[in-house]
C-alpha cells in the first residue's frame, strides 16, 4: 500500500490517493494514512482523528526530547510557528534552544510531529530534514489553509 501525494506549484492545488492495497493495513498504519491524507487535503479534520500511535524507540524513553516533541504535538497547532526558545520554554527548560534544534533534528516522524513548524527567533525558517523549501511549502500550505478557514 502506498499514498501518493500530488502537490502542484499552486498552493491550493493538492490531489491525495490512497494506493490498493489499504485495507490490508495495519490499524496504526491505516491511522496515519488517514491523517496524511487530512493534513493535505483537508486540513480541518485533522483535529477531530485520532493520533496514530507512536512506538519509535525515542518516543518511549523519558527524555527531553520526547518531551519537546509531545509539547510540540500538542501544544504548536496547526497553521502556528514557535521558535526554539518558545518551544524550550514550552517544554520545561527556557535555557535549552539548541537541544530543541537537537530534538528537531532526531524527529523520527516529520510532519505528524511538525517541526516545520519550529523557526527561528528572527522569524527565520532555519533548517528542516526535508529540506529549505520543503519547510517553506509546508508553513505557506498551512498559513493558506488556516486562512480559508477563518
Amino acid at each position: 500500500p502506498c499514498i501518493s501525494l500530488c502537490l502542484s506549484r499552486a498552493e491550493s492545488s493538492v490531489a491525495c490517493e490512497v494506493c490498493e492495497g489499504a485495507e490490508e493495513m495495519p490499524e496504526p498504519l491505516q491511522q496515519c494514512t488517514a491523517w496524511l491524507r487530512a493534513y493535505f487535503c483537508e486540513p480541518a479534520t485533522t483535529g477531530t482523528l485520532p493520533v496514530p500511535a507512536f512506538h519509535h524507540p525515542l518516543l518511549q524513553r523519558d527524555s527531553f526530547t520526547r518531551q519537546v516533541l509531545w509539547t510540540l504535538l500538542n501544544d504548536v497547532k496547526f497553521g502556528e510557528a514557535v521558535s526554539y526558545k518558545q518551544l524550550a520554554e514550552l517544554a520545561g527548560n527556557s535555557r535549552a534552544a539548541r537541544a530543541v534544534g537537537g530534538a528537531m533534528r532526531s524527529n523520527p516522524i516529520p510532519i505528524l510531529i511538525p517541526c516545520h513548524r519550529v523557526i527561528r527567533s528572527s522569524g527565520d525558517s532555519g533548517s528542516y530534514g526535508g529540506g529549505h523549501l520543503m519547510k517553506e511549502w509546508l508553513l505557506s500550505h498551512e498559513k493558506l489553509q488556516k486562512e480559508k478557514l477563518a
